[in-house]
């Protein structure tokens, strides 16, 4: 397969990257800052040098056109204001998601957050996020030109992957090692029966391909 991650320098995406190039699949990684192509290229990936606060859909579906599924993994990240919630977290999924459908990819993931919310009330950054993120989110599932999957993670920790988790429409809140958000995702891209589902993640007690298999009707 050929996949191309949105956002792909990120902690989770890298992983994912390592993941999915080291099983033989082809995975192309979208960064703007042309400084961190070395960490994809030793990742497996290759890096695309793209701008998803400038570019235009027609520039990103260019760089989808031939890919099996995309990945949207980019976020403002910590630090950002409100503002760049809404470019990034917000505005950049939405793109990503109209230049799949322009590029006639159907596999869609978006790597979202535990609470996002479009109707999130609230004027601090973390509202923003889970407004931009909850906006994000309604907009591809409305994408009837793609079989998507929303995951929602919860609290992200640094701690090696058990490999075990809890996967399903609602779980409550949790940690949950990024090590194993990545391996779920490495899951759902192989499973598009998984699509049109909104699912949340936190550590648990199933092993990952048999909590992808349970919520995919396997």
């Amino acid at each position: 397969m050929r996949i191309v991650i949105a956002g792909g320098h990120g902690q989770i995406a890298l992983r994912l990257e390592r993941l999915l190039s080291a099983r033989g699949d082809e995975v192309a990684g979208i960064i703007r800052n042309p400084g961190q192509g070395d960490d994809l290229r030793a990742a497996g990936a290759e890096p695309v040098l793209l701008d998803l606060e400038s570019a235009s859909v027609e520039e990103v579906a260019a760089h989808l056109q031939g890919a099996d599924a995309a990945v949207f993994a980019a976020g403002a990240g910590p630090g950002s204001g409100a503002g760049r919630k809404d470019t990034v977290d917000r505005g950049a999924a939405v793109l990503f998601a109209d230049a799949a459908v322009r590029a006639r990819v159907r596999r869609f993931l978006v790597v979202s957050s535990m609470g996002a919310d479009p109707a999130r009330q609230g004027d601090d950054v973390f509202d923003a996020y889970q407004r931009a993120k909850g906006e994000a989110d309604a907009y591809v599932a409305r994408q009837e030109a793609l079989d998507w999957t929303i995951l929602r993670p919860g609290a992200l920790t640094d701690d090696a992957g058990t490999g075990l988790v809890r996967l399903e429409a609602h779980t409550g809140r949790g940690p949950v090692p990024r090590d194993d958000v990545a391996a779920v995702l490495a899951e759902l891209v192989d499973t598009p029966a998984t699509a049109g589902l909104t699912l949340e993640l936190i550590s648990g007690s199933t092993p990952v391909s048999v909590a992808v298999k349970s919520v995919a009707g396997n």
